[in-house]
């Protein structure tokens, strides 16, 4: 038995319908070469912006790195010992003077490991921050 093929009726069209003839008829003829060029300069305004956004992440950091390293040789200046924590830096046993307004984090939000005296420098501290993955294990950290 033979199947007999109905011709399709003009009517409302089915929503799967409607988005291939969307699709079809914006990759139709020449527009097809300006939907690639919407789909490129998106990406790369995306791509800039991500860039942007982690330059600014490491030179905040870097800034509170520096912050952190001038607090930390006020307070052995002024105490005459490395801060045991970064919580005495900003509440100061003995003196008066607060080095820091608050505890320093990176540009991630992260709180900065300060080990007070360096294990190569012992006037000095080593101040280092995660970086953008979050652990000290990582080969990103910024110091």
């Amino acid at each position: 038995m033979a199947r007999v093929r109905q011709k399709r009726r003009p009517g409302l069209p089915l929503p799967w319908e409607q988005r291939t003839a969307i699709l079809r008829e914006l990759l139709s003829g020449p527009r097809w070469k300006v939907a690639l060029l919407l789909v490129a300069l998106a990406g790369g305004v995306g791509l800039t912006w991500r860039a942007a956004d982690s330059h600014s992440r490491y030179r905040q950091t870097r800034a509170a790195i520096a912050d952190v390293h001038r607090s930390v040789q006020s307070f052995r200046a002024d105490v005459g010992r490395c801060p045991r924590t970064p919580d005495e830096l900003v509440h100061p046993p003995q003196t008066g003077a607060r080095y820091l307004r608050e505890l320093p984090t990176d540009g991630w939000g992260r709180p900065l490991y300060v080990r007070c005296p360096a294990p190569h420098d012992p006037d000095g501290a080593e101040v280092v921050s995660a970086g953008a993955s979050g652990s000290f294990f990582v080969d990103d950290n910024v110091r």
